[in-house]
């Protein structure tokens, strides 16, 4: 940054790292809740796969009045098993991959925390400050969780471009 740019407090910075925390643990919910969903689909999910395949398996609880026809051996039966099987795994890995991106969220949320209370306690000069969130959110690739806000980081590099 140049010298004549403002200079942020050290009371600005940790306001800063508290509110990209907060932002982050409102994300953190966010995906929580959107997951909750997605589990409770899988719950369904199994529940119809077991459901089918009993029937399937067991066949109908009642005689049917005809026979079955030429050609239906269950075959079709067994592939839309198979692929309520297969949507189903799908379902698995999307909701692993977002439990594993919340729990990236909230170590990133409590990391900010951290840094905004070490800033409050041991730093005293805005500078200092400044490039300590500057490497914090270098080396925890903050600008990755906020798409539609600038970090500090980057607000940095581009005002050294």
């Amino acid at each position: 940054m140049s010298d004549d740019e403002v200079t942020l407090s050290v009371a600005e910075l940790t306001e800063y790292c508290r509110t990209q925390a907060a932002l982050l643990a409102g994300h953190t919910e966010t995906i929580a809740a959107e997951t909750d969903e997605l589990l409770d689909e899988i719950d369904d999910d199994i529940a119809e796969l077991r459901t089918r395949m009993a029937d399937h398996t067991n066949g109908p609880e009642t005689p049917t009045a005809t026979p079955p026809t030429a050609g239906s051996d269950g075959g079709d039966e067994v592939a839309e098993l198979e692929d309520l099987e297969s949507e189903l795994e799908e379902k698995q890995a999307l909701a692993e991959a977002k439990q594993a991106r919340m729990a990236a969220f909230q170590d990133l949320s409590a990391a900010y925390t951290e840094l905004a209370a070490e800033l409050d306690e041991t730093v005293e000069d805005g500078q200092d400050a400044l490039g300590r969130i500057v490497q914090f959110e270098r080396d925890h690739d903050a600008p990755a969780y906020f798409d539609e806000r600038t970090t500090v980081l980057e607000a940095v590099a581009e005002s050294n471009e």
